[in-house]
């Protein structure tokens, strides 16, 4: 199981992230953006969805903040992408919890996100590769359920947006290696 992971401040991030997920993106990738915009640490995956379909990124995207794939919803959406897509290569994108000191990181890796499994639920493994990134640390009691969180937006937005660049510039590197190899 092989992962890159930065934290979002550093300048050269999504370039890191990037360079990573370019092994793992290609014309036969979907990206699914898990999380619910009902709270603030959840929303991580469908800021990203949403800044991927402003940007007319020219993979499919799955998951924005008007039409979130949550806990509620995980299993009939999943169905249906996979009906529609058939042996994709999916990259699953998600919040999760951390240590104190890795608030802020973001990882990249070979294998599944694992959404809820950070607040004890079991929901079905999201991808081929995953993106993830760590909005508050394990210790908080009730993260997702408590609408007091002191997880800032800026911080959620910031690090989608550190995302959403990785993937621009992995698919970049990935659709410019396809004309070198030719």
């Amino acid at each position: 199981m092989n992962k890159a992971k930065t934290n979002y401040k550093d300048p050269l991030a999504y370039y890191k992230l990037a360079y990573f997920l370019k092994n793992y993106i290609n014309n036969d990738t979907i990206i699914v953006c898990i999380g619910t915009d009902r709270y603030i640490g959840d929303c991580l995956g469908p800021l990203v969805g949403t800044l991927l379909k402003c940007k007319h990124f020219p993979l499919p995207v799955y998951g924005t903040i008007s039409d979130p794939i949550h806990a509620l919803n995980i299993e009939s959406k999943l169905n249906k992408i996979n009906l529609l897509h058939p042996h994709k290569n999916i990259i699953g994108i998600d919040a999760c919890l951390g240590d104190l000191e890795t608030i802020g990181d973001i990882q990249v890796r070979d294998f599944p996100v694992h959404p809820g499994k950070g607040v004890g639920k079991s929901l079905p493994d999201v991808g081929n590769s995953s993106i993830i990134g760590i909005v508050d640390s394990n210790s908080s009691e009730d993260l997702f359920n408590n609408s007091s969180s002191n997880i800032r937006l800026n911080l959620v937005l910031s690090m989608a947006e550190v995302i959403l660049y990785s993937l621009i510039h992995s698919y970049y590197l990935y659709y410019n290696n396809i004309f070198i190899d030719i």
